[in-house]
């Protein structure tokens, strides 16, 4: 399990790189085109997005593992594989359907415009990246509370694990710039707490060894 507490930081870092640019507007469709049909553009949604979610769940499992059966670990888990469920869908999405609208818009036909509001930009998959990111940020903060609260060492590990999560996602609307700082400072902290959840956990194991039981009293 202690590889698995190693994917959140190779995730903090592939957010932090897959969000270094932004695509532009969509009123801008000529350079919205441009864009989403660039390397860049497909490499970040399926390498950093779609790779990200799973590398987000596998080391959600590893926590869990160490601090089960703290019902805050099992939520957290539970909220974080359904929030990376769904926003996996989101973005694979995006990843194909961008890219051939943009496309089809730079070689002339037109009403891409239209269409790419129906689909890529559509009520069904933006209620869904919508209320998925939203599940996303209650999930951090849970599993983050439930790190803060194992343990006094790893206190201030809980709280940057909720918060920079929490930063990222509203930094998508806020502030695009603030992405990638809270993306490589998830790596850091995440790094930090694959170095220490483990030593906390060995310390816990000794400090409260499983209780002996007698079934007698000892003559002299």
């Amino acid at each position: 399990m202690r590889l698995g507490l190693w994917a959140l930081p190779v995730y903090g870092v592939l957010l932090g790189l897959s969000t270094l640019t932004h695509q532009p507007p969509v009123d801008d469709f000529d350079a919205y085109a441009r864009y989403v049909t660039t390397d860049v553009f497909l490499i970040s949604h399926l390498g950093a997005s779609v790779l990200g979610a799973a590398l987000a769940v596998l080391g959600a499992v590893a926590v869990t593992a160490y601090l089960f059966p703290r019902p805050g670990a099992v939520a957290g888990l539970v909220l974080t594989t359904v929030a990376n469920t769904f926003l996996a869908a989101a973005f694979g999405a995006a990843a194909f359907v961008q890219p051939g609208l943009g496309r089809a818009h730079l070689a002339g036909v037109p009403g891409m415009a239209a269409i790419n509001d129906d689909t890529a930009y559509g009520p069904a998959l933006f209620g869904t990246a919508l209320s998925a990111s939203f599940l996303f940020m209650v999930a951090a903060v849970v599993l983050g509370t439930t790190i803060a609260r194992a343990d006094r060492q790893l206190r201030w590990h809980g709280v940057a694990y909720a918060v920079l999560i929490v930063v990222f996602t509203v930094g998508a609307i806020l502030w695009p710039p603030l992405q990638p700082i809270a993306g490589f400072a998830f790596a850091v902290a995440t790094a930090a707490l694959a170095v220490r959840l483990p030593r906390t956990a060995r310390a816990r194991d000794f400090a409260d060894p499983a209780p002996v039981l007698t079934t007698g009293r000892v003559r002299a």
